[in-house]
C-alpha cells in the first residue's frame, strides 16, 4: 500500500471518529455544558468531508488547479476558526473545574480570559508576515494554534495538579476533552515548528501529525460513550486554604458589600449641631418630666 493511500485511509477515519463523536456529544446533550465545544464539531464534521473530497476526489476528474484553490483556502479558513474556538472551548473546561466554586470561577475566568488576550497579542505581534502574499493566511493561523496548543497544555497540567483539590474525577468529560485538547496541541507544535508550509501530505512528520489527531479523536468518543459519572457537592472542611480563597473571591465580587468611610474635617459643623439638638431634646424631656 502507497503512502498516499495510507495518508488517504487515515483522513477518512479522522472524518468518521468526527462525525461518531458529534452524534454522542448531541446525543448526551452535553452542547448545553460546553456550547463552544459544540460549535466546534460542527465545524469540523461539515467541512472534514468537503476537504477529504477536494483532496481525493475531484483531482482524479481534471481539475487540479481549481481544487488546490478551493482546498487552500478553506483548510486555512477553517485552521484559522478553529484556533478561535479552541480559545473558547479552554475557557468552558476552565469553568467547568471551578464549577463548584462561583467565587474562584468567576475571578479565576476573568483572569483566563486576560492571559489568552495577552497570549494572542504576544503571539501574533512576534510574526512577520506580508498580507500581499497569498501565504499570510496560514501565517497568522500558525501563530494563533501555536499560542491555544501552549494555553491548552497548561490546562491539561493544571488539571492534572488540581484534581485533587477540585474533587474532579478523571472520567469527567471536561477532563476527557482536555487530554484530547492536549494531544491535538502536540500535534499542532510538531506541525507549526517541524514541519514546512511547502512539504507534502505524505511526509514522514504528516503521519505522525495524523496519528495524533486519530488518538485525540478516538479519546473523545471514548469519553463521550462511557456513562459519566454524576457530579457530587464538594464537602470540604471549614478551614481549608480553598474554601477561604473562594469565600474572599466571592466578598470580592459582591456587589452589595459597603464601605465605612472616615468623615472629614469639614464634618464637625454637623457634629456640633447634633449635639445642640440632643442637649435641647434632652432639657426638654427633664422639663416635662417635673411638671408631671
Amino acid at each position: 500500500m502507497s503512502s498516499q493511500s495510507v495518508m488517504s485511509l487515515m483522513t477518512g477515519m479522522e472524518t468518521a471518529l468526527w462525525t461518531v463523536f458529534a452524534v454522542l456529544f448531541v446525543v448526551r446533550k452535553q452542547y448545553r455544558r460546553f456550547p463552544a465545544m459544540g460549535i466546534y464539531l460542527t465545524l469540523n464534521v461539515v467541512t472534514s468531508p468537503i476537504l477529504l473530497a477536494l483532496l481525493h476526489g475531484l483531482p482524479q476528474h481534471g481539475l487540479n488547479d481549481w481544487c488546490f484553490f478551493y482546498y487552500f483556502y478553506l483548510y486555512w479558513t477553517v485552521y484559522l476558526a478553529s484556533a478561535v474556538l479552541l480559545f473558547f472551548v479552554c475557557t468552558e473546561i476552565f469553568r467547568s473545574m471551578l464549577s463548584s466554586f462561583s467565587g474562584l470561577q468567576r475571578l479565576g475566568t476573568l483572569a483566563f480570559r486576560w492571559v489568552v488576550l495577552v497570549s494572542v497579542v504576544v503571539s501574533l505581534s512576534s510574526l512577520t508576515f506580508d498580507p500581499r502574499h497569498v501565504l499570510f493566511l496560514n501565517t497568522i493561523a500558525y501563530g494563533l494554534i501555536r499560542s491555544v496548543s501552549l494555553l491548552e497544555l497548561f490546562l491539561l497540567a493544571f488539571l492534572c495538579l488540581s484534581m485533587n483539590a477540585l474533587r474532579l474525577s478523571v472520567r469527567d468529560l471536561a477532563f476527557g476533552i482536555a487530554l484530547g485538547l492536549g494531544t491535538m496541541s502536540a500535534s499542532a507544535l510538531l506541525l507549526s515548528s517541524f514541519i514546512s508550509p511547502h512539504t507534502t501530505l505524505t511526509a514522514p512528520l504528516q503521519f505522525v501529525f495524523e496519528s495524533l489527531i486519530l488518538l485525540a479523536l478516538g479519546i473523545w468518543v471514548v469519553y463521550a460513550a462511557l456513562p459519566e459519572p454524576a457530579r457530587q457537592p464538594v464537602l470540604m472542611p471549614i478551614n481549608s486554604l480553598l474554601f477561604r480563597w473562594n469565600e474572599i473571591a466571592m466578598a470580592l465580587g459582591h456587589t452589595g458589600t459597603q464601605v465605612a468611610v472616615q468623615q472629614s474635617a469639614n464634618s464637625f459643623f454637623l457634629t456640633d449641631v447634633e449635639n445642640v439638638v440632643d442637649r435641647v431634646l434632652s432639657r426638654n424631656l427633664k422639663s416635662r418630666q417635673s411638671e408631671s
